[in-house]
């Protein structure tokens, strides 16, 4: 046969129809695989909980990804395959042994337009609409392809596994903690999501993740009342402190007996105003521990999440952390716990000269030495470590090797340190500046 001669019998139009029959399957596969990947599982949820069959359909099969792109690479592959060796048998029957390069070229275009960027392009545009879309033919070919897609599985996890690495089958690739942060990282560099949005929910996420013992108030700082001061100076204390609850120590601080609520105490003292004689001493006889709650006491190693629910579930605000040993570390309060997400939550009663943090001219950063160093990184949008540290003071004194002396300067992590204020043991106050 002359190889110059077309020939357009009807073995070339059947070979031509099945050719684009397996490349429009190829770019159902190709845009089947970019929109069931590259869809929001948030959204199907949403759409399935609305009654869209589709989209239920698409979050169940998004949830074995290995299987899902397995599936779907095999199929892929497998119509890509054919219709290349097909397309290669026809040309070289047109055009002899050139034909071999002339299917290269036609293939590579027609595939690389019409069953990859088309496709594609649209699977993106469109993610949750086409993953609803092709839902059901996907689950069919991956109930098709299941045993073959198993094996192939089986196959690579073995080979993986000479080379010392473990495939965890039940493994994602990443933690929806960590795609959620992504995300929000992601908009806040693009200006899509204000810096306050995101340090809300990240710290809404963070609560399982932190202990009580990272945010609580250490117990050097906590104003107690001793059982044995008179009312009215009981009374005096409570009048003047900036908390509603105080609580009440016997002998020694250690020895937390109860928990005074001013409105408590007020109430009391009123009643008892009300019941002795004009010339008489309503604070006689006052007995401090019948109108005081019982203390509650939580371990330093509770989870914020698991605190939150308990101070829901008892319907209290406020808990006293002890360690392994029992001893006192500090105290929480529901008020703390909300801290982390919506940040620092200020009134009337509050001083300023406690808030920790603020902005001089020069420049420089001054922070209180007990600041935390997620709440410093939540102000300044730094990115101060915290595994080795909960608080500045410290980061500064792991970072030393040593308690640095008032005056002393470090610089690490891009950041200098100078020890602006010391008292005995702690470093109170310090000065940062980005390097």
């Amino acid at each position: 046969m002359e190889t110059g001669t077309l020939v357009f019998d009807t073995a070339f139009w059947i070979t031509s129809g099945a050719i684009l029959a397996l490349l429009v399957c190829s770019a159902f596969f190709s845009g089947s695989e970019t929109a069931l990947t590259a869809a929001s599982r948030g959204k199907l949820r949403s759409r399935a909980d609305k009654g869209n069959k589709g989209a239920a359909r698409a979050l169940e099969i998004t949830e074995d990804n290995e299987r899902l792109i397995g599936s779907v690479l095999l199929g892929n592959n497998l119509v890509n395959i054919l219709a290349t060796s097909l397309a290669t048998a026809m040309f070289t029957r047109q055009f002899g042994e050139s034909g071999v390069v002339v299917a290269t070229v036609v293939m590579t275009l027609l595939v690389l337009i019409f069953a990859e960027v088309l496709p594609k392009t649209y699977a993106i545009t469109n993610a949750e609409t086409a993953a609803s879309g092709v839902s059901r033919p996907i689950m069919l070919v991956i109930k098709m392809f299941s045993p073959l897609v198993s094996a192939v599985r089986a196959l690579v996890r073995g080979v993986l596994r000479l080379f010392g690495v473990n495939a965890d089958p039940d493994g994602r690739i990443l933690a929806v903690r960590d795609e959620i942060a992504g995300a929000l990282s992601l908009g806040h560099s693009e200006g899509v999501v204000e810096k306050e949005d995101r340090d809300r929910i990240l710290g809404a996420l963070d609560l399982a993740e932190r202990t009580v013992e990272e945010i609580m108030l250490h117990r050097s700082k906590i104003e107690m009342i001793d059982i044995t001061t008179p009312a009215q100076d009981i009374l005096d204390q409570c009048l003047k402190s900036p908390h509603t609850r105080l609580p009440i120590f016997r002998d020694t601080q250690e020895e937390i007996v109860g928990v005074i609520h001013a409105k408590d105490l007020l109430r009391a003292m009123f009643a008892r105003r009300q019941d002795v004689p004009d010339n008489g001493d309503p604070f006689a006889g006052f007995d401090i521990l019948k109108v005081a709650m019982k203390p509650y006491f939580v371990p330093e190693t509770s989870t914020l999440d698991d605190q939150m629910r308990q101070f829901l579930h008892r319907r209290i605000h406020f808990a006293l952390v002890v360690d392994e040993y029992g001893a006192l570390q500090g105290l929480i309060t529901l008020e703390d716990i909300l801290e982390e997400i919506v940040g620092e939550i200020t009134d009337e009663f509050d001083r300023d000269a406690e808030y920790p943090l603020r902005k001089v001219e020069s420049g420089d950063y001054i922070v209180d030495g007990s600041m935390t160093i997620r709440d410093l990184n939540r102000a300044t949008d730094w990115n101060l470590p915290d595994d080795e540290a909960n608080t500045v003071a410290g980061l500064v004194i792991h970072e030393a090797q040593t308690i640095p002396n008032q005056g002393q300067v470090f610089s690490f992590h891009g950041f200098r340190f100078e020890v602006a204020q010391r008292n005995d043991n702690r470093i109170t106050r310090l000065k940062i500046r980005p390097v």
